[in-house]
C-alpha cells in the first residue's frame, strides 16, 4: 500500500493501515499508546519536511470566548503531553491563565498527515523552564527580556533600543530566565491522527482518554 502521490508507507505503517481497514483500531501500534505513535510520526516528519517539523498551530480562547490561533514550536513531548514555551504575559499566556484549555494541530504536507490534540494546559515547573531557557541562543535570551510580547510598541526603534539595553545589561554572561517567561504543557484528552488517502478517503483515528488509558475509534473522513 502506498500513499497516492506521496511518500510510500513504511512496513510498520502498512500494518497500521491494514489494522485500521480491518476495524482493529490501533491495538497493533504501540499498544494503543498515541504518544508513541506521535513520536514516530514526528520522526518521519523531521526526515521528510523541509524544516520546522515541530511547528504547530495553537488555539486558545479570549475572555469573550473568541478563538485565537497562532503557530508555535513544540519543544517536548512525553507521556504527560506536548510542551511549548512563551512569554506568560503575551496574549496566549493571558488567555491560558484565564482558561487553561487549548488545541494543537500539526500538518506535515510532504507526508500527507495531520495530528490534532485537545486538552487542559498546565505550566511547567520552574526547573523545566530554566533548563530549556538555558539551551536558547544568547540573542533569543536577550530578546525574551526586551520584548513585551503582544503589547503595543511605541515606535519602530523601541524594540531595537530595548535589545541593545538588555545586551549591555547582561553582556556575554549567563542570561537568567525572565520571570514572565515559562513553558506550558497540553495534557491531551483526545489525539486524532489523520492520513491522506486517494479520492479523499482519508484515514482518521481518534484516541480518547479513558482513566489511565485510551479508547480508540475510527472516524469517517
Amino acid at each position: 500500500m502506498k500513499d497516492h502521490g506521496l511518500i510510500p508507507a513504511s512496513p510498520a505503517e502498512e500494518d497500521y493501515a491494514l489494522a485500521v481497514a480491518r476495524g482493529e483500531g490501533v491495538a497493533l501500534v504501540a499498544e494503543g499508546e498515541p504518544i508513541a505513535l506521535f513520536e514516530k510520526w514526528l520522526e518521519d516528519a523531521n526526515k521528510a519536511e523541509k524544516d520546522l517539523a515541530n511547528a504547530m498551530a495553537l488555539a486558545t480562547v479570549d475572555a469573550d470566548g473568541l478563538p485565537d490561533c497562532r503557530m508555535v514550536l513544540l519543544k517536548g513531548v512525553d507521556s504527560r503531553g506536548f510542551t511549548f514555551y512563551t512569554n506568560s504575559e503575551s496574549a496566549k499566556g493571558e488567555q491560558l491563565a484565564a482558561n487553561p484549555k487549548a488545541a494543537l494541530c500539526f500538518h506535515w504536507v510532504q507526508l500527507g498527515r495531520q495530528v490534532r490534540a485537545r486538552g487542559s494546559v498546565e505550566t511547567v515547573s520552574a526547573e523545566e523552564a530554566d533548563a530549556y531557557f538555558a539551551t536558547r541562543a544568547h540573542s533569543a535570551q536577550i530578546g525574551a527580556w526586551a520584548s513585551d510580547q503582544s503589547r503595543t510598541v511605541e515606535g519602530p526603534r523601541v524594540l531595537e533600543r530595548r535589545i541593545a539595553e538588555a545586551g549591555v545589561k547582561f553582556g556575554l554572561r549567563k542570561v537568567p530566565r525572565p520571570p514572565h517567561w515559562s513553558g506550558y504543557r497540553l495534557l491531551p484528552v483526545s489525539i486524532e491522527f489523520w492520513r491522506e488517502r486517494p479520492f479523499r478517503l482519508h484515514q482518521r483515528l481518534l484516541f480518547e482518554r479513558r482513566g489511565e488509558g485510551w479508547a480508540t475509534r475510527r472516524l469517517f473522513p
